[in-house]
């Protein structure tokens, strides 16, 4: 029993050790990922090779260099984001790399990059459908009509509501949709990305209204700190970074540049 607990042990040391969220592998090396992913899943981690992040515009939009050289994407096309905005929340995001760059910390850059190159070639449409699946079983009701249940399987959505939803996300770009559709992914809820979005949410509020039955069960049975804070965090961060992404992606910013004077 003993030898049965110390291995379950050693295996979630090995899950939190190794980074979270989509195609990862260890330094220096890519992850045996079948293809077509294989190609565009990035190194997990490498040691820092610049000094500067800088923010140049050109025709295409706005890039990041480092250094000298002008960032690109894992399919190796050039790193250009539509706003100014946006490219200096992403060269906060490389400028705060320590002596080792974390690809699995930098949430807006793989945001970005999955924009740039759509390594899963999805429309607006899909987009849109991906997002939309997770209202047959969110538990958490905003602005819609809905009907009563007394069912495990939940309430059934008028067909009205949906085709409201859908048109209601039609109305935004492929940058925010892909922000979207990334937020309602990590908080398996529709109603709270929408919350996030209309500033009627906080990411933490958000996130812990993802994990109600997670919490239950963690007051019924008790806390693990080395998990359940490590899943807390890191929900937490996608959740921010996703919402950032979005606003960014879909509303109009300025940026006020200020002059220093000696």
């Amino acid at each position: 029993m003993w030898r049965s607990c110390l291995c379950l042990r050693h295996g979630w040391r090995r899950l939190l050790n190794r980074p979270s969220g989509g195609p990862t592998a260890p330094v220096g090396k890519r992850a045996n990922i079948p293809f077509p992913f294989r190609a565009y899943a990035p190194p997990a981690e490498r040691k820092r090779f610049y000094q500067n992040v800088t923010i140049t515009q050109g025709e295409g939009g706005f890039e990041i260099n480092l250094d000298h050289r002008k960032l690109k994407t894992p399919q190796a096309k050039l790193f250009t984001v539509p706003s100014e905005a946006l490219a200096i929340a992403v060269a906060t995001e490389w400028d705060s790399q320590q002596d080792t760059i974390k690809f699995y910390t930098m949430h807006l850059t793989t945001l970005c990059n999955t924009s740039l190159d759509n390594p899963m070639q999805r429309n607006k449409d899909q987009l849109i459908r991906a997002a939309v699946k997770f209202l047959d079983t969110d538990t958490i009701w905003y602005g819609l009509e809905i009907g009563s249940s007394t069912s495990i399987m939940g309430p059934s959505i008028p067909a009205r509501t949906r085709e409201v939803l859908v048109s209601h996300l039609a109305s935004y770009n492929m940058w925010a949709l892909q922000g979207i559709e990334f937020v309602v992914t990590q908080l398996k809820s529709v109603m709270l990305t929408l919350g996030l979005m209309d500033l009627r949410l906080t990411v933490e509020q958000a996130v812990l209204l993802s994990r109600l039955e997670e919490e239950y069960q963690i007051q019924k049975w008790g806390h693990v700190e080395w998990a359940h804070d490590y899943e807390l965090r890191e929900l937490r961060a996608r959740t921010a970074a996703g919402t950032l992404f979005i606003h960014l992606c879909s509303e109009s910013t300025t940026v006020k540049h200020k002059l220093l004077q000696e």
